[in-house]
């Protein structure tokens, strides 16, 4: 790559825009943002960033920004040498994100980068885009948009990035993408970014959380410092679940520390009363990304032979909630009563 990696940042909220912003800092990255609801907000003053590894930003907007997904076939703009997509992962709702990201995609140049949770997330985009490198971005941080275009990062931004196996191109091709994006992502000097080739160990890691602790929360709607407090959901609930997820986990070659229990059941602080992110959405009335979450963790124990009757369960509860909202919005409907 010769001068600025082209960069589309598909998904500006609080951890979109922390990916931009620190991606542009860095100096070897020109980013476009494409944005949604906060568009005209940015459009009008900017981003204002308070931010742990940044300091305070105020009136910063990237170096483009779009309302749509350029379509590169038809418009007289460089092919883009990342796709970095933050959205949730919604699975089982269209479009998908292979949908979205396709009239951006340019065969054979563009590596498309995952900051997104799950397993088996990858699959969708090789097949839509075989000869493409697919990264794995795991990101520990804190970020949130609390209002359109203001953007509260409280937690250091932490991302681990591999490369996903692709069958159709040189595994050489994706480990040098994944470590020219990490080069990238850590130019700043403000953040920790590393290359990790165990893509499956990360994302099994932190699973233990999302599937137990965000599915639990979702279906109960409370929070995970009440669960610690009452002590009996983390027993009843919370636990057994963590507890399939390690054993799928080892079953599938990837054997998690013995703690890891315990440390994600205490990694929150007690006193935050924080609600995970499918807590959030069911209450706001938005759609959960539990497929990938959830449900294929549980199609890999059916898959393996191991038994995870609690993670069954949680997905069955998930998909019920899943279509009530399906039917809100008025995506699906049922045969109306005859009246008597």
């Amino acid at each position: 790559m010769s001068g600025k990696a082209n960069v589309l940042l598909i998904g500006s909220g609080g951890v979109g825009t922390l990916a931009a912003y620190n991606l542009e800092a860095g100096g070897l990255a020109s980013v476009t943002s494409v944005l949604r609801s906060n568009h005209d907000a940015v459009a009008q003053k900017g981003f204002t960033i308070t931010s742990l590894d940044h300091g305070f930003v105020e009136g910063w907007r990237p170096s483009t920004i779009r309302k749509l997904i350029p379509d590169t076939s038809k418009e007289s703009i460089k092919p883009f040498d990342f796709i970095v997509v933050t959205t949730k992962n919604i699975a089982d709702v269209s479009p998908t994100v292979a949908e979205i990201i396709a009239p951006a995609v340019t065969a054979g140049h563009t590596t498309i980068v995952l900051l997104q949770n799950g397993l088996n997330i990858e699959r969708p985009l090789l097949a839509a885009f075989p000869t493409n490198p697919c990264l794995s971005g795991v990101s520990l941080i804190g970020a949130t948009e609390t209002s359109p275009g203001v953007i509260l990062h409280d937690d250091r931004d932490r991302l681990i990035i591999g490369a996903f196996s692709n069958p159709n191109i040189s595994l050489s091709i994706s480990i040098n993408s994944a470590q020219r994006f990490v080069e990238l992502y850590s130019a700043s000097g403000k953040v920790s970014c590393k290359y990790n080739e165990n893509v499956g160990f990360v994302r099994w890691r932190k699973l233990v959380y999302n599937a137990c602790y965000n599915s639990a929360c979702a279906v109960t709607h409370m929070d995970t410092s009440r669960m610690r407090i009452l002590k009996y959901p983390i027993d009843d609930v919370v636990r057994p679940l963590m507890l399939e997820i390690v054993t799928i986990a080892k079953a599938a070659g990837h054997e998690l520390p013995e703690s890891i229990v315990e440390d994600m059941i205490n990694c929150d602080p007690e006193d935050t009363y924080f609600k995970p992110s499918m807590q959030q959405d069911i209450e706001k009335g938005n759609f959960m990304e539990f497929e990938n979450i959830v449900g294929e963790p549980m199609r890999e124990a059916e898959k393996l032979g191991v038994p995870a009757p609690n993670l069954r369960m949680v997905y069955g509860l998930l998909r019920i909630l899943q279509t009530n909202i399906k039917e809100a919005k008025g995506l699906l409907s049922f045969p109306k009563t005859n009246p008597i």
